[in-house]
C-alpha cells in the first residue's frame, strides 16, 4: 500500500457575527481531533471590524482564551497570506472568519488505496449540511405523499 504522510485534506471557512466562535464549535473541533476523524493543520481567525479595518490572529494568539492550548498544529501557514487576504474581503464589517485546514484521516487510507490502483479522483464536491438536509427533508415529503 501507498504509505501517505496526509490524507486528504479541506480548506474551510466559517463566518460568525461575533468575535469569536462559540465554546461549542471549539469543542466540536476539539471532538474531531481527539476521536482521529480529522487533524488540524491550521487555525487563523479574521476580525473585519465595523470600519472595515482587519486582524489577522493566529491560534498561537488566542489558544488560551479559546480553549485551545493543546492543539499542535502541524501545517501552521498552509493557510497563507494571500488567502487570508482574499478571505477577509468576502466578511462582512463586523464579523469574524474562522480559516481551517482539516485533514480527514478517515480518508487517508482510501486515498492511498487509490494511488496505489492508479485511480484518480476525478471529482469531490462538499455538500454543505443545511443543502443536504434540506433536499432530503424534500425527498422524504415526496416519498410519504407518492405512498399515501
Amino acid at each position: 500500500m501507498a504509505d501517505f504522510e496526509y490524507g486528504p485534506a479541506e480548506f474551510m471557512v466559517a463566518a460568525f457575527d461575533t468575535d469569536r466562535p462559540s465554546a461549542g464549535v471549539v469543542q466540536a473541533i476539539l471532538d474531531l481531533v481527539a476521536s482521529g476523524t480529522v487533524r488540524l493543520l491550521d487555525l487563523v481567525f479574521v476580525e473585519r471590524h465595523d470600519d472595515g479595518s482587519i486582524d489577522i490572529i493566529e491560534l498561537e494568539e488566542i489558544g488560551d482564551e479559546i480553549g485551545m492550548t493543546d492543539i499542535t498544529l502541524e501545517g501552521s501557514g498552509l493557510a497563507g497570506d494571500e488567502d487570508v487576504q482574499q478571505i477577509a474581503e468576502l466578511l462582512e464589517p463586523g464579523t469574524t472568519g474562522a480559516i481551517l485546514v482539516i485533514e480527514h484521516l478517515w480518508a487517508k487510507e482510501l486515498a492511498s488505496r487509490f494511488f496505489e490502483s492508479g485511480g484518480v479522483v476525478l471529482h469531490s464536491e462538499r455538500i454543505p449540511a443545511p443543502v443536504l438536509n434540506a433536499v432530503a427533508a424534500e425527498a422524504y415529503e415526496e416519498l410519504e405523499t407518492t405512498e399515501s
